[in-house]
C-alpha cells in the first residue's frame, strides 16, 4: 500500500489553498497512493482571528468537509484532512479538528487537537534561547479536545495526532492500547522548533511505537510573517526517514509493508515489555 503526504504553503486565500490541495491530491492518486495526509490548517493560514472564525463549520456540514469528502470519493483515496475549525460549545473557540474520510467519501473519524500551542518561540536566526521571535496562544482561539483517535482502515489501525501533540509521548502510548500501526500527523511547525525537533520527534514516535509515521507539514512564509519548517516526512517503524519533502511545496510517497511491520514487532518485542507503574525488585 502506498502512503502519501502533502506539503503546502497555505495563505489567507481559502480558494487558492483548496486549488493547490486538490491538485496535489490528484497527483498522489495518479501516483498510486491509497492513504494521504494533509497538513494542519490546510485551507487557511491567516494572522487574523476573524478569518479563522469565519471558516468555522458545523460538525459534518460545510464546504471544507465537503471538499475533503468529495476528493476522497472521486479519487478513491483515504484522506486524513489536516485540520479545520469545527464548532465547540464555546462560539469563540472552535475545535481544531482532523477529519478522516474513506475512499467512498464517508467520514469515519474525527480527532480534536488535544495539546494547544501556547508558547514563546526562540529566534532561530539569533541562536539565542532567550531571544523571542514569536508568541503563540492557540488556546485563546481554539478549544482543546480530550479523546485520542485510532481508526480502522483496510491496511491496519491508524492513529491521528496534530502538530504540538508530538511532544507528549504519553498520548501515543494511550493510543497504542488500540493497536495502531500507522500514525498520521498534520502539522505546521515553526522554523525554530522544526529545525531543532521535527525530525527528532517524528523518528522517536515511530521507533518507540514501532509504527509508520506520515507527517504532513506547512512550509514557507505565511500571512503575518509566520514561517513554517516544512520537511513533510514518512518514517518507518525503525525510525528511518523514507521520504522528505524538503523546503518547498510538494508531495512525498512511500510504501507501507504490513507484513514487514508485523515481523519487526515479533522479532523486536519492545511493545510487549512495557511495565508502566511496576517496580522491578530483582
Amino acid at each position: 500500500m502506498r502512503l502519501a503526504a502533502l506539503q503546502l504553503n497555505s495563505s489567507a486565500d481559502v480558494q487558492d489553498n483548496l486549488v493547490q490541495a486538490g491538485e496535489q491530491l490528484t497527483r498522489v492518486a495518479a501516483d498510486g497512493a491509497q492513504l494521504v495526509v494533509l497538513p494542519e490548517n490546510f485551507a487557511l493560514m491567516s494572522e487574523t482571528r476573524a478569518d479563522r472564525h469565519a471558516l468555522t463549520e458545523a460538525d459534518g456540514d460545510g464546504p471544507l468537509q465537503a471538499f475533503l469528502g468529495a476528493h476522497a470519493r472521486e479519487l478513491g483515496l483515504w484522506i486524513v484532512g489536516g485540520t479545520l475549525p469545527i464548532r465547540s460549545n464555546d462560539p469563540e473557540r472552535p475545535f481544531s479538528a482532523c477529519c478522516v474520510y474513506n475512499d467512498s467519501g464517508e467520514r469515519v473519524a474525527r480527532y480534536d487537537k488535544i495539546h494547544l500551542f501556547d508558547v514563546q518561540v526562540p529566534d532561530a536566526e539569533k541562536h539565542d534561547k532567550n531571544s523571542i521571535a514569536e508568541v503563540y496562544k492557540e488556546s485563546s482561539f481554539t478549544s482543546h479536545g480530550s479523546e485520542p483517535c485510532v481508526v480502522n482502515t483496510p491496511w491496519g489501525n491508524l492513529g491521528v495526532a496534530v502538530c504540538y501533540d508530538l511532544r507528549f509521548p504519553e498520548l501515543f502510548r494511550q493510543m497504542l492500547s488500540s493497536g495502531f500501526e500507522l500514525l498520521a500527523v498534520p502539522a505546521a511547525f515553526t522554523v525554530a522548533t522544526g529545525s531543532a525537533h521535527w525530525e527528532l520527534l517524528l523518528r522517536a514516535r515511530a521507533a518507540e511505537n514501532l509504527s509508520y509515521v506520515i507527517a504532513a507539514a506547512q512550509v514557507g512564509v505565511h500571512p503575518g510573517g509566520r514561517h513554517t519548517w516544512g520537511h513533510t516526512m514518512i518514517v518507518s517503524p525503525w525510525g528511518e526517514v523514507l521520504a522528505d519533502a524538503g523546503s518547498e511545496p510538494g508531495v512525498v510517497l512511500a510504501d507501507f509493508d504490513r507484513a514487514e511491520l508485523s515481523r519487526l514487532r515479533q522479532e523486536f518485542p519492545v511493545l510487549q515489555h512495557k511495565r508502566t507503574g511496576q517496580t522491578d525488585t530483582e
